[in-house]
């Protein structure tokens, strides 16, 4: 049986895709701005275990920083620049952490979903940190904070941690036994690539009682294709062009 999917048909990958800094305020702004209704947002922990917004293992790529976002503590990655490395127009753009998000989220009425990203080596102990900041944040509300992770320690610590927000598991291909890893976790739903996804698939997990989210659609015709074969939520980066 299928549970309730309170959430919109899109999501906005990363705030607002490719268009501002991803991970950022800013690009949360952005996607409001654009009529977008929830967001998807990668954490990770610092040096001293506050859960702050990154998708990678190393700060290079979308700050000024260098090295692994571990290695420093939250005092030291307040201080770095986020947004320089997108466009001039973002310059002094802040890393946030995870609470400050939840909570801008939470004025504006919009819904989140929470990638957890483990740093290498850290995948319990940041499904557990990461799961707990999550629910002492986002609390007495009538939709949940959905979790999701690629890595199904982190998840289960999360399970553990905070049973009652509701989880997905991502799958960047298509393992035989992915129901089975589902309901290991107690998943809500499964968070495919698209590339792996058919019309009969989608059946399958429904029929399992699993809702289906996928990643990344960029292409309008692409994403009314799995909408129509039943996908329950589209994850973009195209924020300006698909609307809830």
């Amino acid at each position: 049986m299928l549970i309730d999917w309170p959430y919109p048909k899109i999501i906005a990958h990363r705030g607002a895709g490719k268009l501002a800094p991803e991970n950022t305020l800013a690009a949360m702004q952005l996607g409001f701005q654009l009529g977008q209704r929830m967001v998807e947002c990668d954490v990770k922990l610092s040096a001293d275990d506050i859960p702050v917004l990154m998708h990678d293992t190393n700060l290079d790529r979308t700050s000024n920083g260098s090295g692994p976002l571990r290695a420093l503590s939250w005092a030291q990655l307040a201080q770095l620049d986020a947004g320089r490395w997108h466009s001039v127009a973002f310059e002094g753009e802040p890393i946030p952490r995870l609470d400050q998000i939840l909570s801008w989220l939470l004025e504006k009425g919009m819904l989140a979903n929470v990638e957890i990203k483990p740093s290498p080596g850290l995948e319990t102990y940041s499904g557990d940190l990461i799961a707990r900041s999550c629910a002492k944040h986002w609390v007495d509300q009538k939709v949940a904070c959905l979790l999701s992770s690629f890595s199904e320690p982190a998840l289960h610590a999360a399970m553990l941690a905070a049973p009652q927000l509701p989880r997905a598991l991502l799958m960047d291909r298509l393992f035989p036994d992915w129901l089975a890893r589902c309901r290991r976790l107690s998943c809500v739903a499964v968070d495919w690539h698209e590339r792996l996804v058919t019309a009969a698939l989608i059946r399958d997990a429904h029929a399992a009682g699993l809702r289906v989210l996928v990643y990344t659609v960029n292409d309008p015709q692409r994403a009314a294709q799995l909408l129509a074969w039943g996908v329950d939520s589209v994850i973009t980066d195209a924020v300006d062009r698909l609307k809830p």
